[in-house]
């Protein structure tokens, strides 16, 4: 079998004069590197994007972060200039693609914006500066250090037991390095919690009923994927999924021929 392919939808950066639409190397790294799968960068170009298209082509989904948050009016609230910088292109993208991968039973991860582009393509909202609630820790990037530093590996999130992250870490604590402004806010009716942090936000979730792996995490698994064991094995279980979707979609057109 040739190297599974998946879906991961650009960010939009402007340099200069000119419009890129790119992905992050480690999320690519980890994907092909621990996952064991090819990057397909699906450009946030909405208008005339085919989804239906690239999910033909595709044998999982990844929805990675970014430095843009997602659009509050898709989550019926009123977009302040606080709230952004946003990317309208991603998020035309996103959600649409993380619908049909969840209806057409494509492996699916979701990771820091991602998470929240699955709460919100499914119903639920965000919490648009999660610092500001008095009852919640401050879960921002730190301001000094270096990428590495800021990236380490420091905040203790639970693992409910029973959950699909149980199958794979085990439940109970494990450390992980998340780092967010947003969070979930009212929760998706199709998702269920799989992880909280200590102040009770929302790490992890899963969708209800999905006939395959579709998970969000609000950490970031990829940064450390190569030398992390829970940030490599969730990877590791993703490439798995995606392996297995692959053979099961080689069989049906096998047998359709």
């Amino acid at each position: 079998m040739s190297t599974p392919i998946i879906a991961v939808p650009a960010d939009t950066k402007v340099m200069g004069e000119i419009t890129w639409h790119s992905a992050q190397q480690q999320y690519v790294g980890a994907a092909m590197d621990v996952a064991g799968v090819m990057s397909l960068i699906v450009p946030a170009y909405a208008q005339g994007a085919d989804i239906d298209a690239v999910l033909d082509r595709v044998e999982g989904v990844m929805i990675t972060g970014a430095a843009s948050n997602v659009f509050p009016q898709l989550y019926g609230k009123q977009a302040e200039e606080k709230d952004g910088p946003f990317d309208p292109g991603r998020d035309a993208i996103t959600l649409p693609l993380i619908r049909g991968a969840i209806s057409r039973g494509i492996p699916l991860l979701c990771i820091c914006r991602g998470i929240q582009e699955l709460n919100v393509a499914l119903g639920g909202t965000l919490i648009s500066e999660v610092h500001e609630l008095d009852d919640r820790h401050d879960h921002r990037e730190p301001e000094t250090g270096n990428r590495d530093e800021k990236f380490v590996i420091r905040q203790p999130v639970f693992i409910r037991e029973g959950t699909c992250l149980a199958d794979i870490l085990g439940a109970g604590e494990v450390a992980v390095n998340s780092l967010h402004r947003q969070a979930i806010g009212d929760l998706a009716p199709k998702l269920a919690v799989e992880a909280v942090a200590e102040d009770g936000t929302v790490e992890a979730v899963s969708v209800i009923g999905a006939t395959n792996f579709a998970v969000g995490v609000q950490w970031h698994p990829e940064y450390w994927a190569r030398t992390d064991s829970a940030s490599r094995k969730l990877f590791e279980a993703f490439g798995d999924a995606v392996r297995a979707f692959a053979r099961s979609k080689d069989g049906v057109n096998a047998a359709a021929q």
